[in-house]
């Protein structure tokens, strides 16, 4: 979406002349035809009321409203069907404006991300794909013209990628993280927490249980538990000849899908927030009937969250999935390669991967005769993870309205995990040079030398992650998610609506790369739709209450799912980042062990409890499912 300024002459009611004001109009920079958008129009300075009509090219009235003098005056569901002529026109009182937009079929929109995602998988090299994606998304809105894409790539999308406020503070999170990483491995002490933990962590298989269980114990933001699980317990898991995808795979599966189950992490506020929209929403539709309307409207969106977290098969399934993987020490499929690859001295990586993080920096090393001392490692990893505990409980309660309740699940609920995280990396960098000249294992410059090479091993991981997000940015603009979205309908069964939303949050989640933003489109959609079907009849429970409950569930199961798949998603980079694993060899060894879990989720979990089945029961089914297939399908990484 994107503003744009009108300068219109109006009249004002008694003033001796015309005055100049300024009217903001608000719609999407692309049309796809056939699908439904909306066109907001508001003034920043105070107007007398005006008609507002918004208009085809061959005068065709696509809607009316009336613009008050506080407010905006929004046309919902517009529609350019096949007959319909641009450039649209808006009226506001006298004035009139062309709205020009690029008028594509529905079906581009998918084309940036599927380009992208496709070259990654082909050829194997990431940036060049991500970047030919979003020139193709701006070959669309350009006009199809190639040069102004070029330039329209980096200018309209790749800069503001990173100039968005959120974005920056995961680059600058990630970077000193890898700046401390570089300090704490100059003392010597990655090296000596593996020393230290190697008694413990003897074999693959401990080690690699060390690692799902260290992912599921910071359970309180998944940027944070991706960044610190796998860059704290690389070396470990390099010792053990653990593969660096196992590695990913282990880290990127105990991230989202923990922080999603729990009610006490930086997710639950958003989460909750979409649910409350999507409530009175539905009550706003249902006002013919008081009751449903009054329950809707009355219903705890907390209380709504807690009743989801059975439904959410996919995460439960696939943190389940990791574990047992582990166990068992079997896998299959490209994992099962890489796993014996790394068992057999083949090398810890594909031969020629690139990697995300350059582990292979000669300023990680601890030169010969450093004292290694295990606390120069664990000082440094605890300081972060206490000082981003603390900055979410303190930024929650200053942040949390008057009179809410003082707990932990609200407070981290307004937390703001952006500033923490700055905050926590920031202290580890300083309390890990502090220590190294302290105990003058190195001096000042050496210090800072090593926390360079840091922040260099991290450059190519950023370039990833910025290209991602302004792919990301291109599928917003040629209405992706729109498109997907519009295969919710009101004319499909109540029983297979779950399911269903499942897959079209996939869908959009990985053809964006954003599991929230999947959310954000889907729960205000997907409650009400729900609601509409049937699915508010026993709001207190029933049948019907399921169906809604999975409904809800499936769009934040379904969005966990398609991030987990997606090359362009921000925590599958950030999983590679940490792990130093080639980013295309990550997302293509993880893919059949999503895909199990999703499928198993779907058929056992989805569509059994839309036609009544506890919860708990489709949950032991799809345990018992899944243990088959890794017992008959998996296969032993060595040799028994």
């Amino acid at each position: 979406m994107r503003g744009v300024w009108i300068a219109a002459l109006i009249t004002g009611l008694g003033a001796p002349a015309l005055q100049a004001q300024e009217i903001e109009v608000d719609m999407p920079s692309a049309v796809l035809r056939g699908i439904a958008f909306t066109v907001r129009v508001a003034a920043p300075r105070s107007l007398d009321t005006l008609p507002v009509v918004l208009r085809a090219a061959d005068g065709e009235v696509l809607g009316e409203a009336t613009l008050p003098p506080v407010g905006e005056a929004v046309f919902r569901s517009v529609v350019v069907e096949r007959g319909t002529q641009l450039p649209l026109s808006l009226s506001a009182g006298a004035y009139r404006e062309e709205l020009s937009r690029p008028l594509l079929p529905g079906w581009f929109s998918l084309l940036p991300p599927l380009l992208a995602i496709a070259l990654a998988l082909m050829f194997h090299e990431v940036v060049s794909s991500l970047f030919l994606g979003v020139w193709l998304g701006c070959l669309f809105l350009a006009g199809y013209n190639p040069f102004a894409a070029f330039f329209m790539t980096v200018e309209r999308f790749v800069m503001p990628a990173l100039a968005d406020p959120d974005h920056a503070s995961i680059v600058v999170f990630s970077l000193l993280l890898g700046g401390m990483v570089g300090v704490m491995s100059r003392l010597g002490g990655t090296r000596a927490i593996v020393n230290a933990v190697s008694p413990l962590a003897t074999s693959r298989r401990r080690g690699q249980l060390a690692t799902w269980l260290a992912g599921i114990a910071i359970f309180f933001d998944d940027y944070a538990n991706t960044l610190i699980v796998g860059n704290t317990m690389r070396p470990l898991t390099d010792r053990l000849r653990i593969s660096r995808e196992k590695l990913a795979y282990i880290v990127d599966s105990t991230a989202a899908p923990v922080t999603v189950l729990v009610f006490v992490s930086t997710w639950v506020g958003f989460e909750i927030g979409l649910i409350g929209d999507g409530l009175r929403l539905a009550a706003e539709q249902n006002v013919a009937d008081p009751a449903l309307a009054d329950a809707l409207a009355t219903a705890s969106p907390f209380g709504v969250f807690i009743h989801t977290i059975p439904f959410l098969f996919y995460p439960i399934l696939a943190v389940f999935l990791v574990g047992l993987l582990l166990w068992t020490g079997r896998d299959f499929g490209p994992m099962l390669a890489a796993e014996r690859r790394a068992v057999a001295g083949g090398g810890l990586y594909r031969p020629g991967a690139q990697l995300a993080t350059d582990t292979n920096a000669d300023i990680v090393e601890a030169p010969e005769g450093t004292p290694l001392r295990w606390w120069n490692g664990a000082i440094p990893v605890v300081t972060v993870v206490v000082t981003v505990v603390i900055g979410l409980v303190y930024t929650g309660y200053r942040a949390r309205p008057e009179g809410a309740a003082f707990d932990l699940s609200t407070v981290l609920g307004y937390a703001n995990p952006f500033s923490t995280l700055l905050w926590g990396s920031l202290l580890g960098s300083v309390v890990a040079i502090a220590l190294g000249v302290s105990q003058r294992i190195v001096s000042l410059s050496q210090a800072v030398a090593a926390w360079a090479g840091g922040l260099k091993a991290m450059i190519f991981a950023m370039v990833i992650l910025v290209l991602a997000w302004s792919l990301g940015e291109v599928t917003n603009a040629v209405g992706t998610a729109p498109f997907l979205a519009s295969a919710l309908t009101d004319r499909m069964p109540l029983h297979l609506l779950p399911v269903t939303i499942f897959l079209v949050a996939a869908l959009i989640s990985f053809a964006t790369g954003t599991s929230w933003g999947t959310m954000a489109i889907l729960l205000p959609l997907a409650i009400p739709l729900a609601v509409a079907l049937g699915g508010g009849m026993d709001f207190a429970g029933g049948t019907h209450y399921t169906v809604l409950l999975g409904a809800i569930s499936s769009v934040m199961a379904g969005s966990i799912f398609g991030d987990h798949c997606s090359p362009i998603s921000d925590t599958t980079v950030l999983s590679s980042t940490a792990s130093g694993c080639d980013h295309v060899d990550h997302v293509r060894t993880q893919l059949p062990y999503a895909v199990l879990v999703a499928v198993v989720g779907m058929t056992l979990g989805d569509i059994p409890t839309a036609y009544g089945m506890p919860p708990w029961i489709s949950l032991l089914a799809g345990i018992g499912v899944i243990w088959l297939v890794v017992r008959f399908v998996g296969r032993p990484v060595e040799a028994r």
